[in-house]
């Protein structure tokens, strides 16, 4: 089943736009508890509230082999009906390219990818030709240094808005996502503007900040769907005890509810 499809199966099942990103960090687990242990324990407590996990490599590869071990027997205690997005932020030139989509699609079988377009075509082509998974350009990203380069102004448009351009012009597959940040609304209305129907990965609720009434009506699709709005240290670290697993579902049903109440209705 392709990721498109996977993601629709999976938010509908479970009611949800919520994406839950597996960040462990280890200042922050449970004493006595690994990283894969961990993980295991938020995913067996939120896998019916989600309609998506995010992994981002960074905490994985800061440990080296172990790391990613870790990592990879996180991927195995995902259910295979959930869809798995790598965030891994990719973009080199096509070569090296082709060896990080094999990395990410083959290797560790993730069902999508978060790509950097900064390098144009030749850098994203062997992504999306994998045409059963997803790659998700960083379009509008939501830290405070994205108006850097974001905003600039080539041609009387902001830069995001020529990445969007882009991705429509490259979405031959129709395996082409975009990240929009939450902490950027006025922007996130324009990207879901400029590209009605595609799918939209949007960090930057909860401990960044983002309105999730905001975010909700803003990035998902005339039939409520194509918003992935991922959370990440709100739901993992809900509590430093022992009952860590319950107060992430606790926490993680309150938002998947508090996203629901504010969808479009299709």
């Amino acid at each position: 089943m392709g990721f498109m499809r996977k993601l629709r199966v999976s938010a509908e099942r479970n009611n949800s736009l919520l994406c839950i990103g597996l960040d462990p960090d280890h200042d922050r687990l449970p004493a006595g508890v690994t990283m894969a242990q961990f993980n295991r324990a938020i995913i067996d407590a939120t896998s019916d509230v989600v309609c998506a996990y995010k992994p981002n490599l960074a905490f994985y590869e800061v440990d080296g082999a172990d790391g990613l071990r870790a990592l990879e027997q996180t991927l195995a205690a995902i259910p295979e009906d959930i869809p798995v997005i790598g965030d891994a932020k990719r973009g080199d030139i096509g070569n090296t390219a082709r060896q990080y989509a094999k990395a990410l699609f083959e290797s560790f079988n993730f069902d999508a990818a978060t790509v950097n377009p900064y390098l144009g075509l030749d850098s994203v082509e062997p992504f999306i030709a994998y045409p059963d998974k997803c790659t998700f350009l960083l379009c509008r990203t939501s830290n405070p240094g994205a108006k850097d380069f974001q905003d600039l102004m080539i041609r009387g448009q902001p830069l995001y808005e020529h990445v969007a351009f882009k991705a429509l012009e490259w979405n031959i597959h129709g395996n082409i996502g975009l990240v929009a940040g939450a902490t950027y609304p006025q922007d996130l209305a324009r990207i879901r503007q400029l590209c009605p129907a595609m799918p939209l990965l949007v960090p930057g609720v909860g401990t960044q900040g983002g309105d999730v009434r905001a975010v909700v009506r803003l990035s998902a699709d005339a039939s409520g769907m194509n918003a992935i709005i991922n959370i990440s240290r709100a739901v993992l670290y809900a509590s430093a005890g022992a009952d860590f697993a319950e107060a992430a579902r606790n926490a993680a049903l309150r938002l998947r509810d508090e996203i629901n109440k504010h969808r479009p209705v299709g």
